[in-house]
């Protein structure tokens, strides 16, 4: 069975993209639609922008979003999903790629996550940050005798957690692992406390976008962060889509879950190769590829 995966913030690089917007008129189209819809023009900072500008969240999250989903279309009649998941920001692009989400709606559904999400990292100094060599009720764990708020936030593959929250919570807990024997623990360059309860606030605001949007019966199971196995009811994709800020990404226990429904082969969508990394990590056995034009 084909599993579609599809990455979420950090994958960005300059120049993304543009090998579609160059050899398919499909893609043209729809990143022209994008610059519409955005009200700025994405598609010349993905080009030819620079690291920097490409990090800004109203920016890095639409511009990943849109590397998926249009290389997904321009894919064509070989692009067939049996199953989809999304890392994060990933699964809106997932909820595309299985016809739950039209290309219209989950844009503008990303763009306001962007800037919901960068409204709350400034509401609060919070940051997040990567604990190596450590099983996961472990760093659970440190997370709970910690003092503040910090929690497990992404379970990227075993071994390699992220832990999200307060600064001084998210420093005191590295502190903890390392004396507790990870390998490493530390600080990501990152601008808040994604995936933890300090995101609240642009929960909230993000909920009452979706509840508005219409989602559809998707044409394969999509494998949600929040719950990890498989779901086809809108209805439920849409509160699992709503949950999912505030709650961890469990990709190490949604891979088990495709592997064991009969995942063969899993190809990732979008800028990158870091979720076939983990999916190797999670199964060694695992068949991975990159969609390509």
């Amino acid at each position: 069975m084909n599993a579609y995966v599809f990455p979420g913030q950090g994958a960005q690089f300059t120049g993304m993209g543009l090998d579609l917007y160059e050899n398919s008129d499909l893609a043209k189209e729809l990143f022209h639609k994008a610059n519409d819809i955005l009200g700025f023009e994405i598609t010349k900072i993905m080009f030819e922008g620079t690291a920097d500008e490409l990090k800004e969240t109203k920016v890095t999250q639409p511009a990943i979003f849109l590397h998926s989903v249009i290389l997904s279309k321009v894919l064509g009649d070989s692009f067939k999903p049996d199953m989809v998941a999304g890392h994060s920001l990933g699964e809106f692009s997932a909820l595309v790629a299985n016809d739950t989400l039209n290309f219209e709606d989950a844009l503008q559904l990303v763009s306001k996550r962007a800037l919901a999400m960068q409204k709350a990292c400034e509401m609060q100094p919070s940051t997040m940050a990567a604990v190596l060599g450590l099983d996961d009720d472990i760093v659970e764990k440190g997370c709970r005798e910690t003092e503040g708020i910090v929690v497990a936030a992404n379970y990227n593959c075993p071994g390699q957690l992220v832990i999200s929250g307060e600064v001084p919570a998210v420093e005191a807990a590295c502190e903890w692992m390392k004396e507790n024997g990870a390998k490493r623990a530390l600080l990501l360059p990152v601008g808040g406390a994604f995936h933890s309860p300090l995101m609240e606030p642009a929960r909230e605001e993000l909920a009452a976008a979706i509840e508005d949007t219409q989602f559809n019966t998707p044409k394969c199971p999509v494998y949600q962060n929040v719950t990890t196995t498989a779901v086809t009811d809108p209805k439920e994709i849409q509160s699992n889509l709503i949950a999912q800020l505030t709650a961890p990404v469990r990709w190490t226990q949604s891979v088990t879950y495709m592997i064991k429904d009969g995942a063969t082969l899993f190809t990732e969508v979008g800028p990158g190769k870091v979720l076939s990394g983990l999916v190797k990590k999670i199964d060694r056995s695992a068949e991975v590829a990159q969609a390509t034009l």
